[in-house]
């Protein structure tokens, strides 16, 4: 029998970094434990995790197509290519605007003045959707008579049922990350991947960078005192931290997203998709950096841990580990000793909840490992994914 839940623990360090910016441009915080840390938003991890385009992406597994995440996909997916096929422009506008109140509600296209086809927000659509709703609008322009009438024939029950049949649809990302939907038509996801936001272990560390960009043609403009200064100035910040990261897979519910059975029958279903989404999910989570001020900070780092729980009970974050924030020299080492103690101080109060767990980390003790009654053997990033992958194919 597979677990039900995949419990990702992960500590990462970024030195000199402005990872993720809230709307003034300073670093995410977050206040925990009486001292304010530094955070990264879930939704700036997944969205890194899910554009990754190098080898181990989600978007190379054989069989699987990702989600289209956009508010133009009616104009680019479907009118556009309608267009080019020789349809009248004017009748696959009306056709495709028709169907897309009939499909997103009445409100869909309310997001711009200059384009009835572009939606209010984004809308996440599977490919195999886009194709269904492109075949309505063909159908549409070529019947004749006017595309409003044809539309009261065509967009019946009859429609919403071969919607519906079309089954796990949504694409790659929406079954992992889910999709929430306004429409009747399409069906709503609930996200079988759960991220927590990331913090720092300790109160936040940052500064504020001084910075200068100097002008190679001023001092040969004029040689008055404003040419020797630089051609602008100005601040940014930086901030550096250990980072404590959790992700929850629901296993049930990623079966069911990726095979389009109950969720109470995954079990018995084909979970070789789901394995190797886990596999490529755990090597994604501890190597993949959020990607701001790429060309003046390098913020590329590896997690220097990766704890991976598997279970039937309701999955439990490790946070409270850092509630009283780290402190001392050696953060990296106070940071394991913590994580230690929490879990076998869960373990001890919780007995029997985690089935079983492995560790893969850097400067990682033998006592560490003990304490947390890792299994053996397992010392690397590939070999915990394949564990993780096995834990979910059974």
């Amino acid at each position: 029998m597979p677990d039900r839940f995949l419990q990702i623990h992960t500590l990462t360090s970024y030195p000199g970094v402005l990872l993720n910016r809230d709307d003034a441009g300073y670093a995410k915080r977050l206040p925990f434990g009486g001292a304010v840390r530094t955070r990264v938003s879930s939704q700036c991890l997944k969205r890194h995790w899910r554009t990754f385009d190098g080898e181990g992406s989600l978007a190379d597994i054989d069989g699987a197509e990702m989600s289209v995440r956009s508010r133009h996909s009616m104009r680019q997916m479907v009118a556009a290519p309608l267009i080019s096929s020789g349809l009248d422009d004017a009748r696959v506008v009306e056709a495709t605007e028709a169907v897309m109140e009939h499909v997103l509600g009445k409100n869909s296209g309310k997001g711009s003045k200059t384009d009835a086809l572009q939606t209010g927000q984004i809308v996440v659509l599977g490919r195999p959707e886009l194709a269904y709703i492109r075949d309505l609008v063909r159908e549409l322009v070529s019947d004749e008579g006017k595309v409003k009438d044809n539309a009261k024939k065509l967009l019946t029950r009859e429609a919403k049922k071969n919607l519906g049949a079309l089954g796990n649809a949504a694409g790659l990302d929406a079954a992992l990350f889910g999709r929430m939907t306004t429409s009747d038509l399409l069906s709503r996801g609930d996200a079988a991947i759960h991220v927590a936001h990331a913090f720092t272990v300790h109160a936040e560390e940052a500064e504020d960078d001084y910075f200068s960009a100097i002008d190679d043609l001023l001092g040969q403009v004029s040689e008055d005192e404003e040419s020797r200064g630089s051609g602008h100035i100005g601040t940014s910040e930086l901030t550096s931290g250990l980072f404590y990261g959790y992700v929850v897979v629901d296993v049930p519910l990623l079966v069911s997203n990726l095979t389009g059975v109950s969720r109470k029958d995954y079990a018995t279903a084909d979970r070789a998709l789901a394995a190797e989404v886990v596999a490529r999910l755990i090597r994604l989570i501890a190597t993949v950096s959020p990607g701001a001020k790429l060309g003046s900070t390098a913020p590329y780092a590896y997690a220097h841990a990766i704890l991976v729980e598997a279970g039937d009970a309701q999955p439990r974050t490790l946070a409270n580990a850092f509630a009283r924030p780290v402190r001392g020299s050696d953060i990296l080492r106070e940071a394991y000793e913590a994580l230690g103690r929490q879990v076998a101080s869960f373990d001890e109060v919780y007995p029997d909840m985690v089935g079983a767990r492995v560790l893969a980390g850097v400067d990682v003790a033998a006592g560490l490992r003990d304490q947390l009654r890792a299994e053996p053997g397992i010392h690397s990033l590939p070999e915990v994914a394949r564990w993780a992958s096995e834990r979910v194919s059974g």
